[in-house]
């Protein structure tokens, strides 16, 4: 779909259309497990969005796509607030690509690569980044995981390949928590790694731009007590996990995994913004996945790290969607 050529104008440091409101379809809701804290992060990104340079009509992809598609002409610019499949997978982004409509974050090609767990530490191993050891299951692995135990040391980490916040992942300490949690993960996925824990402190380093990139202060998750690592409800239920921004980290750690931050970025192809998860163990540390699209209210871990580096969330939205367009 052509669209016409906008004047634009500088609105903090980032272009945005001029002598009218920008029309924004906000992309919430979906099929996927995370379709809650989707519709969560909608209400605050509504709120948040200035009335003044913003026009916004929500579309939930589970029931409103013919709708979307009659609107198009009618739209500047997507912001996907989509987490899983269907959302984070490229899937949606390649049907904004296809009607012409611009969107923030990482097109289909990046999208994919991120989401799919194996072949974004393929890709980090490829650029340098370290990683921890991980196979891919078998369907029998489930019932007898020998084959693992005989190239990987317990405890393991057992995640399905493409699920976002953590859904179907668990960790196994013995060979029968092995079994059990692979079944589990097969129940999330058709394909499942199972990858070596590392012992450490859990960090995300958040990162903005386009071709030039910038790297926001690390965050530091310190899973509640009832939670062994930083699962679903640590995620999502008030009091789950302590997060502590900027994390008190050496110098040299933080510079450190914000370089690996941007080097992951660049390695899966990707756009606007991203967050890097790793462990840091013993003053080294270890890249864990990247989200294409992170939680968005103002208390996620992204929008926190940008606020700890003056970015307050409503211009946070301001430079996303124009990085949309300058992408566009």
């Amino acid at each position: 779909m052509n669209r016409p050529m906008t004047k634009t104008v500088d609105c903090k440091d980032h272009a945005l259309p001029a002598g009218k409101l920008l029309r924004v379809a906000l992309l919430a809701g979906g099929k996927s497990g995370e379709r809650a804290v989707s519709l969560a992060g909608a209400k605050e990104v509504c709120q948040a969005l200035d009335p003044k340079k913003y026009a916004v009509r929500q579309y939930d992809p589970a029931n409103d796509l013919p709708r979307l598609l009659a609107d198009a002409a009618e739209l500047d610019v997507a912001f996907i607030l989509l987490h899983g499949r269907f959302g984070e997978d490229g899937t949606v982004q390649g049907l904004l690509d296809l009607i012409g409509l611009p969107y923030q974050g990482s097109g289909v090609l990046g999208s994919a690569l991120a989401m799919d767990k194996d072949s974004a530490k393929t890709l980090y191993r490829a650029h340098d980044l370290p990683v921890s050891a991980w196979r891919m299951t078998q369907a029998n692995d489930a019932v007898s995981p020998g084959r693992l135990l005989a190239e990987l040391s317990l405890p393991l980490v057992v995640k399905p390949v493409c699920q976002g916040s953590s859904l179907g992942m668990s960790i196994a300490h013995t060979p029968q928590e092995l079994s059990s949690a692979v079944a589990l993960a097969f129940g999330y996925d058709q394909a499942v790694m199972v990858e070596e824990f590392v012992v450490g402190r859990e960090i995300t380093v958040g990162v903005l731009g386009n071709d030039t990139l910038t790297a926001l202060p690390p965050v530091e998750i310190i899973p509640g007590q009832d939670h062994p690592f930083f699962d679903y409800q640590a995620k999502y239920q008030e009091g789950g996990s302590q997060e502590i921004c900027p994390a008190n980290l050496p110098e040299t750690i933080t510079r450190q995994a914000q370089d690996y931050a941007m080097t992951a970025h660049r390695a899966l192809k990707l756009r606007g913004y991203s967050r890097t998860d790793m462990i840091v163990s013993n003053n080294n540390i270890v890249v864990l996945e990247t989200n294409t699209i992170p939680g968005m209210t103002p208390t996620s871990l992204l929008p926190k790290a940008a606020a700890a580096a003056g970015i307050p969330f409503p211009e946070l939205l301001d430079r996303l969607l124009a990085l949309a367009l300058e992408s566009n």
